[in-house]
């Protein structure tokens, strides 16, 4: 009886699609996805959820006071700020895009090439844009957490000196957007646990040099340039601008950027998961 209960359920959902816009890959159930993901949570994976909150105030605290000292007050655009302060909307990007990224990439490929948990979700009425829609959707939620707590770390050390600090909140959601988006249309190339390798290799250099702990004006111009259009440095500047208040024309700019970055990903991983598993 359950289960045919869960057939006409399934069947009536499939009907309502019919004649709308998107019919074939969406089902305006994403939701489902996040419930699973919560239940998933509960059960095993919340200790990796929280580490990923631990490690940028680790970082906050060995380096940003650590070292500060050492280092000196730095500039940003013009305005001269501890240490401790230029490195924390950094971070926050970074935490940001380390948890969007680690369940985008890790956790999709397990139940992509492992779990067959896709395989099973596209047999029934949901469609593959429900599906990178609701892995993402929790993507967004782990970025929620990590920016709110730690938000709620720095702010009393004075390291959020402006009003403007709130929108980091919603600006770290939107980077996380961006990397998960793309990561899991990549994710869907890869054929075995070696090839995730590359997204450490990938991630590393893009921790180092985008900014995080120090200027990029201490690298060649033309080098620079290079760096300004990589996704970690757009996010840190978007959130750098957000904390310290100085928000200016180029703000918008970091904002289209993830704009076109999560249009783009959520198309090019709709495409790939319905060549995938709908053929």
């Amino acid at each position: 009886m359950i289960l045919n209960a869960a057939v006409d359920s399934a069947i009536a959902i499939a009907e309502r699609r019919i004649g709308k816009p998107g019919e074939q890959v969406f089902a305006g159930r994403p939701y489902v996805m996040i419930q699973r993901a919560f239940l998933a949570f509960k059960g095993s994976s919340w200790f990796v959820v929280l580490s990923g909150f631990v490690e940028p105030v680790l970082y906050l605290a060995s380096f940003g006071y650590g070292l500060s000292s050492l280092v000196g007050p730095m500039t940003s655009s013009g305005d001269s700020i501890s240490y401790a302060a230029f490195i924390a909307p950094g971070l926050l990007a970074t935490s940001a895009m380390n948890g969007a990224i680690y369940d985008s990439t890790f956790n999709v490929f397990f139940k992509m090439h492992h779990g067959k948990v896709y395989n099973a979700m596209l047999a029934t009425s949901l469609g593959p844009l429900d599906v990178a829609m609701g892995e993402i959707g929790w993507a967004l939620l782990r970025g929620l957490t990590y920016a709110i707590g730690f938000m709620i770390v720095v702010a009393p050390f004075g390291l959020i000196p402006s009003i403007w600090g709130l929108l980091a909140i919603p600006a770290a959601v939107l980077i996380a957007f961006g990397f998960a988006s793309v990561g899991m249309g990549v994710t869907s190339y890869l054929k075995d646990f070696q090839q995730l390798e590359w997204i450490n290799f990938i991630m590393l250099p893009l921790f180092l040099f985008s900014g995080t702990l120090y200027s990029t004006d201490a690298f060649p111009r033309a080098l620079q340039i290079i760096i300004e259009a990589l996704p970690l440095a757009q996010a840190i500047a978007l959130v750098r601008d957000l904390t310290l208040g100085q928000v200016h024309l180029g703000t918008l700019w970091h904002i289209l950027y993830f704009a076109v970055m999560i249009v783009g990903g959520l198309f090019f991983t709709t495409h790939r998961l319905r060549s995938l598993f709908q053929k």
